[in-house]
C-alpha cells in the first residue's frame, strides 16, 4: 500500500488559518497525544495559534511530552471557542463520535487526519492514509511538505507516536516507512532513550498495582491461543489508580507464549463494558470491533457493549476463536505446533468458553 500525500485543501487551510483547535479520540493513546502536541508545536512555529482539547485526561506515561500540561481537558470548550478559531483538526480518530466532543465539531470546518481503515471521512477535508504506521508519521510528512522546522521536542513527540503505535517496532505496522521516519526524527533531535524512559521506566506505582490486580484475572482459552483479563472499578480503587493508569496493560497478556489474540474486558461505571482486542499476524480484530460499533486497526481494536462483563468476555472469546479458525497459523509456529494448537482449539470449542477477562 502506497502512502498518500497531504491534500492541497489541507495545505491551503493550514496556510490561510490563524488559530486551530486540535483534538483526538477519547482515552487518548500515544499516537493521539504525540500527534496533537507535535502538530501544535509545528503550527505555533508558523506563527499560528493552536489549542489541544481532549475530553479525557492524558495517561500518566505521556505527561512528560512537551506541552502535555497545556492540554484543555473535559467537556467544556476552551476560552474563545468557536469565535476565535478558524478550524478544527481531528487526529487519529475514525469517527466524530469517538472524540466525545462531537456536539461541537460542526461549529467550524473539520480537517480529518487519520490512518484507520474504517475512517468515516467526516471532515470538510480528509487525509486518511491506512499505509501510515502512525498518524505522527503523517504529521512529520506534513511538516516536510510545508518545509517546517522540526525542533527537538516536536521530534520527540512524533517519535513517541511511532514507538507506541508499532509496539516498540514489534507489530506488523513496523514498516520501512516507520523505521525511515524514526531515523529522520532522530536526526532532527528525537531522543529514543528519553522517550523509552517515559514509556517503559516511569510508570506510577498505582499502575503496577493495577497490573497485579488485572493479572490475577488472566485466563487462557482455545488451547493457549487466546487470553482474557479483566479490569473493574474495584480494582482501580484498591490500586489507587486512575483510568489513565491502565494504558498499555493489555500488552502483558499478549506477551504470553503461544497467545495470538487477547481480550481485555473492562467494566465501566455506567454499566457498560469495554472490550479491547489485540492480535498477531492475520487475526483481524478490527472486523470484530466494527461488528459491535467500534473500530481500530487489524491487530488492535476495541468496542463498548451494553452487556455484563461475563457475557462480553464469552462473546469476545467466541469471536476470537472463530477468527483464529479462519486465519493462517502464525509464521513463527511450526507445522506440528500449529496442528496441536488447532486440535486443542477444537477441544476447547466443544465446551462453553470459560468467562474471561480495555481500549482499542
Amino acid at each position: 500500500m502506497t502512502a498518500t500525500k497531504a491534500p492541497e485543501d489541507l495545505l491551503r487551510q493550514i496556510r490561510q488559518g490563524n488559530r486551530f483547535l486540535l483534538t483526538s479520540h477519547v482515552n487518548p493513546d500515544g499516537d493521539a497525544i504525540g500527534s496533537e502536541l507535535g502538530l501544535a508545536r509545528l503550527l505555533r512555529g508558523m506563527g499560528k495559534g493552536a489549542v489541544v482539547w481532549n475530553r479525557d485526561e492524558t495517561p500518566s506515561v505521556y505527561r512528560r511530552v512537551a506541552g502535555a500540561d497545556r492540554i484543555h481537558l473535559g467537556e467544556e470548550p476552551p476560552v474563545g471557542w468557536p469565535e476565535k478559531f478558524d478550524g478544527t483538526i481531528v487526529l487519529e480518530c475514525p469517527g466524530p463520535d469517538r472524540t466525545g466532543l462531537e456536539d461541537h465539531l460542526d461549529e467550524l470546518p473539520v480537517v480529518n487526519i487519520d490512518h484507520h481503515l474504517g475512517n468515516q471521512h467526516y471532515g470538510t477535508v480528509n487525509w486518511v492514509d491506512p499505509a501510515a504506521p502512525a498518524v505522527g508519521e503523517m504529521i512529520f510528512r506534513l511538516a516536510r511538505t510545508l518545509k517546517l522546522r522540526v525542533d527537538e521536542e516536536t521530534a520527540n513527540a512524533l517519535y513517541l507516536t511511532l514507538v507506541t503505535d508499532t509496539g516498540g517496532f514489534r507489530f506488523s505496522n513496523a514498516t520501512s516507512a516507520a523505521f525511515e521516519a524514526a531515523g529522520d526524527l532522530v536526526r532532527e533531535g528525537a531522543q529514543p532513550a528519553r522517550v523509552t524512559r517515559w514509556l517503559y521506566e516511569s510508570r506510577p506505582l498505582a499502575s503496577l498495582r493495577l497490573l497485579a490486580e488485572m493479572l490475577a484475572t488472566l485466563e487462557i482459552h482455545a488451547g493457549g491461543r487466546i487470553a482474557t483479563a479483566r479490569l473493574t472499578p474495584g480494582m482501580y480503587e484498591r490500586a489507587g489508580a486512575s483510568q489513565s493508569d491502565s494504558e498499555g496493560l493489555i500488552d502483558y497478556p499478549r506477551s504470553v507464549a503461544g497467545v495470538d489474540a487477547v481480550a481485555l474486558v473492562k467494566a465501566l461505571e455506567d454499566g457498560t463494558t469495554k472490550v479491547s482486542l489485540r492480535s498477531r499476524g492475520e487475526v483481524d480484530v478490527e472486523r470484530i470491533a466494527r461488528g459491535h460499533g467500534g473500530g481500530g486497526h487489524k491487530n488492535a481494536a476495541g468496542y463498548v457493549v451494553e452487556a455484563e462483563p461475563d457475557a462480553a468476555a464469552r462473546e469476545a472469546v467466541e469471536a476470537l476463536t472463530a477468527a483464529l479458525a479462519t486465519g493462517p497459523a502464525p509464521a513463527d509456529v511450526s507445522e506440528s505446533e500449529a496442528a496441536l494448537a488447532a486440535g486443542a482449539a477444537d477441544e476447547a470449542a466443544a465446551e462453553p468458553p470459560p468467562a474471561g477477562g480495555e481500549e482499542g
